[in-house]
């Protein structure tokens, strides 16, 4: 029994193991397939997917080779283009050369000529060297042997010849001179004188402004003495500290109801003037209410001051012009020369200067401007040393005026030379304006003085006998010695006095040296 379940039992355990065996071959055939079909998809998936990246490689192969083509297409343009360009430059730049050596060459035979005919030239210059030589050589010759008959014949030595050529010569050189300056003087007067008489008189007839003579006398009037006192102030407190703030004198004299104001300056005289009678009017005269009022009263001159400028530049047509030197054309509105008001001077001259400059044919504009500036400097020349035209000259520099503006306010007195013809323009108007009858007026004194100072410098030249300043020293006639002086050297004597008067004297307008040579041959019949 026990055997035969030992043997079923075998039995049952051998065909376990051989349906394990079975079932795993199975399981792994299966296993086989499975693999085989997922190597078959696998593949066919890998050449469908190396189809689509060769499709998509020959595709980005062609359009790659579009581009290369188009890009290679415009660089060949590019390049072409370019070639063109440098072709067209190279080719320009060849007819440049071209005619550069086409000038070069020209150049080149002009200068082998220039060489030959300086070669020529050089020769003809030594040969003629050479025969001035020979030919000095023989005038010395002669002339030493003309000397030695000189000697023998005059019995004089060298020192002594000498000294009488030198003499003969310098007596015949002064006569001829004389004689040329006489001859080139008249002939200038004769072509001048009518046509500057012409252009003067136009300028005068076309601008004919009234012309008074104006005085002015920096006055103020109170209207009591008490009032004076207060003025005064105690211990003139008042008055120190009025005269401290306007930096001007006041003279109180016993002058009933007047006060002076005196002061170089004639705008600080007007704000002192101006200023004090405001103080009057308003009554509360003490040193803090002086201040403050005379600081108020030059705001208010100062305004003045700058439109007078303004009126000034647009009724002469000037433009451009800078504030301060538009306060400056106000402030000659305050100063007179011989009694003229200068800021009337300056608008006339500008006018006077404008009329002859177009009637020469010059720009009217540029005169006007010359002659309304050209007295600027007497505006500030009380503060600044120096002469009114330098003074001016200097202060227009800062404002970039014209040369031509400058020239003419420096040297429409004659300080320096003129370099534009606008300079004399306004020097000629300036005396016209000055020497219209009226217009200005000078001391008994300076009167005195200057027909003085003409008759000294008259008498002073030799051969002058006597000398007399007539019409209100704007004329000097001068009477020579007929032996001493003949007609040719008084024609000089007559220039030298009117240079050195000129030159010494200040004067307005112009002076007229008339000298008389006289002879008088008297006989008797008996």
């Amino acid at each position: 029994m026990d055997i035969l379940l030992q043997g079923s039992t075998i039995g049952i355990i051998s065909s376990l193991v051989i349906g394990l065996l079975l079932g795993g071959s199975l399981v792994a055939i299966v296993y086989q397939m499975i693999a085989r079909a997922k190597s078959k998809t696998f593949e066919h998936d890998l050449q469908r997917q190396l189809d689509g990246a060769e499709r998509e490689a020959e595709n980005i192969l062609k359009s790659a080779r579009i581009d290369a083509a188009a890009e290679a297409i415009k660089k060949k343009e590019e390049f072409t283009n370019q070639a063109n360009k440098t072709r067209a430059e190279l080719h320009e730049a060849e007819m440049r050369l071209s005619k550069r050596e086409d000038s070069v060459e020209r150049q080149t035979e002009m200068i082998q000529q220039r060489e030959q005919t300086l070669k020529k030239q050089q020769q003809d210059s030594d040969r003629r060297l050479h025969n001035i030589n020979l030919k000095e050589k023989q005038l010395s010759m002669l002339m030493a042997q003309q000397k030695n008959q000189l000697l023998k014949i005059t019995a004089m030595d060298i020192a002594e010849a000498k000294d009488l050529l030198l003499k003969c010569l310098e007596d015949e050189c002064e006569h001829e001179m004389s004689a040329l300056i006489q001859r080139k003087v008249e002939e200038a007067v004769e072509t001048a004188n009518e046509k500057s008489r012409e252009v003067i008189s136009s300028a005068i007839q076309r601008y004919a402004a009234e012309q008074t003579c104006e005085v002015t006398v920096s006055t103020v009037e109170i209207p009591n003495d008490d009032m004076k006192g207060r003025i005064i102030g105690r211990e003139g407190r008042n008055i120190r500290a009025f005269e401290k703030a306007t930096g001007v004198d006041v003279i109180v004299d016993d002058t009933p109801g007047m006060i002076v104001v005196s002061g170089f300056s004639p705008v600080r005289r007007e704000v002192a003037r101006l200023s004090m009678e405001r103080l009057i009017q308003d009554g509360r005269i003490h040193p803090s209410r002086i201040e403050e009022l005379v600081a108020q009263t030059k705001k208010d001159v100062n305004s003045k001051l700058l439109q007078l400028g303004k009126d000034a530049a647009v009724e002469t047509n000037v433009r451009g012009l800078n504030n301060k030197v538009l306060s400056l054309i106000g402030a000659l509105s305050y100063r007179t020369s011989y009694g003229q008001n200068v800021l009337r001077h300056s608008v006339e001259v500008a006018f006077l200067s404008q009329v002859m400059a177009e009637e020469l044919g010059l720009d009217g504009t540029i005169a006007r401007r010359a002659g309304l500036l050209h007295d600027i400097g007497k505006a500030i020349d009380h503060d600044v040393e120096g002469s009114h035209p330098v003074i001016g000259a200097n202060y227009l520099k800062r404002f970039n005026e014209s040369p031509v503006v400058l020239n003419a306010v420096l040297g429409h007195h004659g300080d320096i030379p003129a370099d534009n013809p606008y300079t004399p323009l306004v020097a000629a108007s300036d005396a016209v304006s000055a020497s219209r009858p009226g217009a200005r007026r000078e001391t008994l004194e300076r009167y005195i003085k200057r027909l003085e100072k003409l008759e000294e410098i008259a008498g002073s030249f030799k051969g002058v006998e006597n000398a007399y300043a007539i019409q209100a020293g704007r004329e000097i006639r001068v009477i020579v010695n007929a032996e001493q002086v003949d007609d040719e050297a008084a024609m000089k004597v007559a220039r030298d006095i009117a240079k050195k008067v000129e030159n010494e004297m200040t004067y307005p307008g112009e002076i007229q040296v008339t000298l008389l040579r006289e002879v008088r041959c008297v006989e008797y019949a008996k």
